[in-house]
């Protein structure tokens, strides 16, 4: 059905009269009779009957109004949500607690009025095949591991150095420090479970290791933060790392401590990963407030893989 006929049906409804209908959408007369009995024809039904004052709904007309209206309503949604500037703007930030998602809390609250849709993807991969093909605007990646060079036509800028701190049990050796210096963590088991084979952050994690000539286990099975914040507080013989935004609530009794670490200190690189000729209007705001959201951090005394990106 043709929404042009449905709308012009509405209009001389609403007006009375096919004048006031073909001034509304400004078209004449004539175009307004022929789409009229056009819509006649595919319905089989007579939608008007001629007056002296104009145009009045027939019964059949009377009961096809309130699907018009809504046919109209239909596809205004359907424009509306492939819209530029009119739908959500569509950011991937891999998990719900991690700094990634802190970011965009606080431009959510700094830029409410900005529709948003938050989505969790996993893998770099599926990241830029997400953002190649529209249906997503942004994502937060740590780019570009080693033989991955991000294709050409999606553009990145760092936006957050985010330091590293271990996260210990009460029963921990290093429980009691205040910091801890990378060079004090070599001999200590780290279990990472979480880390995946394939991922950035498994990249970012064997250049730690192999730098610093430290021990990361990832060995069995991922249950999840919840599980590992277990694990951890009754293990004395584990540690894990944890970025420093990384939101995360424990048992009081689980006497866990996050320890600062240095010498130099670990940082995990965020950054933005846009196709570049997305025109959203909002990811240019998005963009604008991350870069002078985040205080920056000097170079000296930090650490990071030699591939990621500035």
């Amino acid at each position: 059905m043709d929404i042009d006929t449905v709308r012009t049906f509405v209009a001389a409804a609403d007006g009375g009269q096919f004048q006031e209908a073909a001034a509304e959408l400004a078209v004449t007369q004539q175009a307004v009779s022929k789409r009229i009995a056009t819509l006649e024809r595919n319905l089989s039904v007579q939608l008007f009957t001629r007056t002296a004052r104009g145009a009045e709904l027939t019964i059949d007309g009377q009961a096809f109004l309130p699907h018009a209206r809504e046919l109209l309503r239909v596809a205004e949604r359907a424009i509306t949500s492939v819209r530029t500037g009119r739908r959500p703007l569509r950011v991937d930030v891999i998990n719900s607690r991690g700094a990634a998602s802190g970011l965009m809390r606080g431009f959510h609250r700094g830029h409410a009025e900005i529709d948003l849709d938050v989505l969790m993807l996993f893998d770099i991969e599926t990241a830029v095949a997400a953002l190649r093909s529209g249906a997503i605007d942004a994502s937060f990646r740590a780019v570009a591991a080693p033989g991955r060079p991000l294709p050409a036509d999606i553009e990145s800028v760092r936006v957050l150095d985010e330091p590293l701190q271990l996260l210990t049990g009460p029963a921990h050796a290093l429980a009691g420090a205040r910091s801890v210096t990378v060079a004090q963590l070599a001999g200590h088991r780290i279990w990472m479970p979480g880390i995946v084979p394939g991922t950035e952050w498994a990249a970012y994690y064997d250049d730690l290791v192999a730098e610093f000539g430290l021990t990361i286990e990832a060995t069995g099975p991922n249950f999840g933060s919840d599980a590992l914040l277990d694990t951890i507080a009754d293990t004395p013989a584990l540690a894990t790392f944890m970025g420093e935004q990384t939101r995360l609530v424990w048992p009081a009794d689980h006497g866990l401590r996050r320890i600062p670490v240095t010498g130099p200190t670990p940082v995990y690189p965020h950054s933005l990963i846009w196709r570049r000729d997305n025109p959203h209007p909002a990811l240019t705001t998005l963009r604008n407030y991350l870069g002078s959201a985040q205080p920056d951090r000097p170079d000296s005394g930090t650490w990071t893989p030699t591939w990621t990106q500035r």
